[in-house]
């Protein structure tokens, strides 16, 4: 990691650098750490020392080229006024690929860069992010490419978390983990982590990295009361035996756990905006569950969402539910299940309950 002197390590705000007195500059609320003090708010990741908090802001959907700035920005201030340190992005996050580590990398030069060493910034590669056979996968050669890439478009010198973003089953296992080994010796990351492995493979990695002294602190992977994929692939069992934390993406299965869904499909929802991850008829055909779960979460006092992330935030082994928005009420709404998870005791009896609703339905 490069070495600052006294002033030189945190950074102003452009707005502030440039002497741009009519330029709006963002403050941080004062109270976004005193008012979850005592809590319990921030778990440790895993058996690692890094404290992260149960709801991180990913920037897959609405901070691509094609996105409001505006509201970028103000999604990520009303984050981190509540206490949201951790800020997940991919390399081809978008559209168009990499713009969201764009926007994410102005917003943090125009008005968070004196906040920086309170952020905790993940990035990842693994998929497809340029033309021909160096831009994709798991070689040391992309990976590494991908990173320098990624900390160029968000104006950093390391990130905090860099991820293997899927499992590569043409690349030997050692050299992508070496790779990961060799970006966190070269200061470009604090720590790795692992996206969308299964619990056998993740096994086998763990123990490369421990060879290698690499800090493997985290496994990325999608879960939900709809998807137990990793119930079922051995990560979910892994991870925790492991002593390594556990972030959960697509905690409302794209927005089916809302109440959103209940009755019928709004125009403006995703579903009739943009069909390519969530289709009518997966909607249509849920909606009987769905309807059963709203009935449980309402003997809780909380809506179907809520229910939905405190059920995640109720296990062991999961360190954080990492969630997406399109408008900043959404990220208050999701704290607001957080808050509900840490007051409301969930009995064994009602839990057993979720899981004997979701299995009629063969889930």
């Amino acid at each position: 990691m490069p070495e600052y002197s006294g002033i030189e390590k945190v950074q102003l705000p452009v707005c502030l650098r440039k002497g741009l007195v009519n330029m709006a500059c963002y403050t941080a609320s004062k109270i976004r750490y005193t008012e979850v003090e005592g809590t319990d708010f921030y778990r440790h990741c895993g058996k690692s020392g890094l404290m992260l908090p149960p709801i991180a802001l990913g920037l897959w959907h609405n901070f691509g080229s094609v996105d409001n700035y505006e509201n970028m920005k103000q999604m990520c201030f009303t984050a981190f006024d509540h206490g949201i340190t951790h800020f997940d992005l991919a390399n081809n996050y978008g559209p168009v690929y990499g713009s969201a580590e764009e926007n994410f990398g102005r917003i943090l030069r125009e008005e968070m860069s004196a906040y920086r060493d309170e952020l905790v910034i993940s990035t990842k590669a693994g998929y497809d992010m340029w033309e021909g056979p160096y831009g994709n996968w798991g070689s040391r050669k992309y990976l590494i490419a991908s990173l320098d890439q990624s900390l160029k478009r968000m104006g950093l010198p390391y990130v905090d978390i860099f991820y293997h973003h899927r499992m590569d089953p043409n690349t030997p296992l050692e050299e992508t983990m070496e790779a990961l080994a060799q970006i966190v010796r070269s200061g470009k990351a604090l720590y790795v982590g692992l996206s969308n492995y299964d619990g056998s493979t993740m096994a086998k990695a763990e123990r490369i990295l421990d060879e290698l002294h690499c800090p493997f602190i985290i496994n990325q992977n999608r879960y939900s009361i709809l998807d137990r994929t990793i119930e079922k692939n051995g990560l979910l069992k892994q991870t925790y035996a492991s002593g390594r934390g556990l972030i959960c993406f697509s905690p409302l299965a794209q927005g089916m756990l809302t109440d959103k869904y209940l009755k019928n499909i709004p125009k403006d929802s995703r579903v009739a905006r943009d069909g390519r991850f969530l289709h009518e008829d997966q909607v249509v055909s849920m909606r009987p569950l769905l309807t059963e779960l709203n009935d449980i979460a309402s003997g809780y006092k909380m809506s179907l969402s809520e229910l939905a992330i405190a059920w995640l935030l109720n296990k062991p082994e999961v360190t954080t539910v990492l969630i997406g928005a399109s408008k900043p009420k959404q990220i208050l709404s999701n704290l607001k299940a957080a808050e509900k998870q840490r007051t409301t005791k969930m009995e064994s009896e009602e839990l057993a309950l979720i899981e004997k609703t979701v299995s009629l339905y063969h889930v």
